[in-house]
């Protein structure tokens, strides 16, 4: 009984490691094409962290493979334990990152869809700058929520969400808060 225990144990903890490395985040697609988005309904993400939730509503009809993309990865559990590895006062919360470290991802970019302002609380991707990326991709898992109204940030990087309910929750957000899980809601 005591061996079968202890076996139940290593594995348990090399599952516990293996998952903790972030290799299982790789498996993730980058979306060809947006998901059938129905008219008239409305799309919300809410990000459950160790402060409380945030509600963000997502904007499929100005940004459509990046709700898509995000969608999939949230539903996938790909966000689920990541931490906000970046917290800058005044100005964005930053996570989605599996490394933990701003230089992860899943292994692929996401085209630009620039089009919307940045105002206090907007949902959007970070990306590499011009010099090493002149078509503006956008990180295909590192997202940020500002903080404050950022128009320096326009047309520059994609928004494809508002923060709708929890900017409080946001602006508790600490370096290293966990994410929880991010859970989309249709409506």
């Amino acid at each position: 009984m005591k061996k079968l225990l202890s076996l139940m144990m290593l594995a348990f903890a090399t599952i516990a490691a293996f998952a903790n490395t972030g290799e299982e985040k790789m498996s993730f697609k980058e979306p060809k094409q947006s998901i059938d988005f129905e008219k008239g309904k409305t799309y919300l993400a809410i990000i459950h962290t160790t402060k409380g939730k945030i509600t963000c509503q997502l904007y499929p009809e100005k940004a459509p493979i990046s709700v898509t993309n995000f969608i999939q990865l949230s539903e996938g559990g790909f966000y689920n334990h990541l931490t906000f590895h970046r917290v800058e006062p005044n100005f964005v919360i930053q996570g989605g990152d599996p490394k933990g470290t701003g230089a992860g991802g899943p292994g692929f970019t996401l085209p630009a869809e620039i089009s919307l302002p940045h105002l206090e609380g907007a949902l959007a991707w970070a990306r590499l700058p011009d010099q090493f990326n002149p078509l503006k991709r956008s990180s295909g898992s590192q997202f940020y929520i500002t903080l404050a109204n950022t128009p320096f940030l326009d047309n520059e990087y994609t928004v494809f969400g508002q923060t709708v309910e929890g900017m409080d929750v946001v602006k508790k957000i600490a370096k290293g808060d966990v994410i929880e899980k991010i859970e989309i809601v249709v409506k």
